[in-house]
């Protein structure tokens, strides 16, 4: 009896903001390489993570939101989304389904970018409706699907909760079946292409969303200016500066008498020392660069778009 092929290919993960992406590829690799919060628009950059297995490799990427937003930033971040779409040989569309099915005026407006794009492909489609752990009344995702299909006629629909693991073992059996024969592209041990030190950046900023919520302006930004390792302590010693796009912020992400930074420190510093698996004295600065999110050099110092 013929042995099924190996299967290995690249997934794009895309949707609009909020709608569970990061999560998602979490969730389907089994461990954090991509940062998340509750507020939208948290992925900034396009996330790799790798899911090796006996049958397949998944090499998913985690792309920012698609929005209708202004500024060289949000040009920037959608660049970086319609590249990977270009470079992958299965799409996920990744909606949030518990916000749809309460407030389904929502949704047009939201996905008008993706319809034609997505209408006109020939590759696999995998319509992902996530967040159904949230709603009471499963009865109201029926109405949601059945729009769903009269977009994306060729597209495989699949509720599921990316946070409590519901629907995912169905969806990845599918997502492994579409990706082309082929041999592994990335070692099986490895998880993520991303240097490790984006990855602490990363982890710095999501405690700085954590910490303020709703507080925390969106032109903040996290530069590792040094990472400095003692291989003989076994000790690394990072410095990293928060940007912030005016004075009044940099009080804010400070806090009373350093109170807020100290505690963004203190968590980053423990996550980080877990990814590393190392010791780590983490260092913190805040500057203040006005209207950095609009400055093209700065945003490719800071590795923010595609490759």
């Amino acid at each position: 009896m013929n042995q099924p092929a190996f299967t290995c290919g690249w997934v794009a993960l895309m949707g609009p903001p909020n709608a569970g992406k990061s999560t998602l590829l979490n969730t389907s690799i089994g461990q954090k390489v991509a940062i998340v919060s509750p507020r939208p628009q948290t992925t900034r950059n396009r996330i790799t993570g790798i899911l090796s297995g006996k049958d397949a490799q998944v090499i998913f990427m985690d792309t920012p939101g698609i929005h209708q937003l202004r500024g060289k930033m949000n040009r920037v971040m959608l660049q970086s989304a319609w590249q990977a779409m270009e470079g992958a040989d299965v799409l996920g569309i990744v909606l949030d389904a518990d916000l749809y099915a309460r407030r389904p005026e929502f949704l047009d407006k939201d996905i008008a970018p993706l319809i034609e794009p997505i209408a006109a492909e020939n590759r696999p489609v995998f319509v992902i409706a996530n967040k159904v752990d949230l709603l009471g009344d499963k009865s109201k995702l029926l109405p949601l699907l059945e729009t769903l299909h009269g977009y994306w006629l060729r597209a495989e629909i699949f509720p599921v909760s990316a946070l409590s693991g519901e629907g995912m073992p169905r969806l990845l059996d599918a997502i492994k079946k579409a990706l082309p024969a082929g041999e592994a592209q990335f070692p099986e041990d490895m998880l993520s292409t991303l240097p490790m030190r984006f990855m602490a950046a990363e982890i710095v900023r999501e405690k700085l969303f954590l910490s303020l919520r709703q507080e925390l302006p969106y032109s903040t930004a996290v530069d590792i200016e040094a990472w400095d390792e003692d291989f003989e302590r076994g000790h690394v010693t990072i410095h990293a500066v928060i940007y912030v796009g005016r004075s009044s912020h940099k009080s804010m992400v400070i806090g009373h008498a350093g109170k807020n930074i100290k505690q963004v420190g203190q968590t980053a510093r423990k996550e980080i020392m877990e990814l590393i698996d190392r010791k780590v004295h983490l260092e913190l600065w805040v500057k203040v660069k006005e209207n950095w999110n609009e400055d093209a050099a700065f945003l490719h110092e800071l590795g923010l778009g595609a490759p």
